[in-house]
């Protein structure tokens, strides 16, 4: 059986990292971006009262502009390595760095005595559950701007393959382009990044696989893995 096509539909420049180390592997990848990420005007309040920076993106780093050098006292609590990679390269020092979402973060900030945090964010963006003595205040620095698949994706996608979703707003978004385009979700595998991403693709996929970890290496490694795999009944998700 010949390898599956991979198409890759997270935003630049994550989108291009994702598709060269994809091909580096010998996959067939190619680039099918969703979402456009756009910055948001947005007016920084001082760092003065906040004991901690919550980072759940690096989109967040990359759009939040000039303000964020007000930030570089502030201890950063990201949400994965590329968020602490893009904010160590912004100038500001990562005091921890989670493994499976933001939430799972909120009891270090507890613990470490950071009371009140401030969140840099996308306009959409998961909510969260603070544990008691940690107030998060949310500042809104980027927006994703939702597109259409292209007519050349759209083409891919009416043969079996394999597409990875890296977040929860991703997949409700390609499982929408699928619905409003009539294709064939029986045609499709859907690679997770985590639970919740496969949650919100919904069912009725040719096959639909978690990553061990929430991270773009496991993520790309179990993909790989697919491609070369006729698919099974099985579902790992716990969506």
């Amino acid at each position: 059986m010949s390898a599956l096509p991979l198409i890759v539909v997270r935003p630049e420049p994550g989108n291009a990292a994702t598709l060269a180390a994809a091909r580096a592997i010998g996959l067939e990848a190619y680039a099918a971006p969703l979402f456009e990420i756009e910055p948001v005007t947005w007016k920084a309040p001082g760092a003065a009262p906040f004991d901690a920076l919550l980072l759940g993106s690096a989109n967040a780093v990359r759009h939040g502009g000039d303000a964020l050098a007000g930030y570089a006292a502030l201890p950063v609590y990201a949400v994965g390595e590329t968020t602490a990679s893009a904010a160590c390269e912004a100038g500001l020092t990562v005091a921890a760095t989670g493994a499976s979402g933001l939430q799972e973060l909120l009891p270090l900030l507890a613990h470490d005595r950071r009371g009140r945090v401030l969140r840099l964010a996308g306009a959409r963006h998961v909510p969260l559950d603070p544990p008691t003595g940690v107030e998060i205040v949310t500042e809104v620095v980027y927006f994703a701007r939702p597109l259409e698949l292209a007519r050349s994706t759209i083409e891919l996608l009416r043969e079996p393959g394999v597409t990875m979703l890296h977040s929860a707003e991703a997949a409700s978004h390609f499982a929408g382009e699928c619905t409003r385009l009539e294709l064939d979700r029986g045609a499709i595998s859907l690679a997770c990044l985590a639970p919740r991403v496969a949650t919100a693709a919904g069912g009725g996929w040719r096959e639909r696989r978690v990553a061990a970890r929430p991270d773009d290496s496991a993520l790309l490694a179990m993909a790989s893995e697919m491609c070369q795999t006729p698919p099974g009944v099985a579902d790992n998700s716990t969506g």
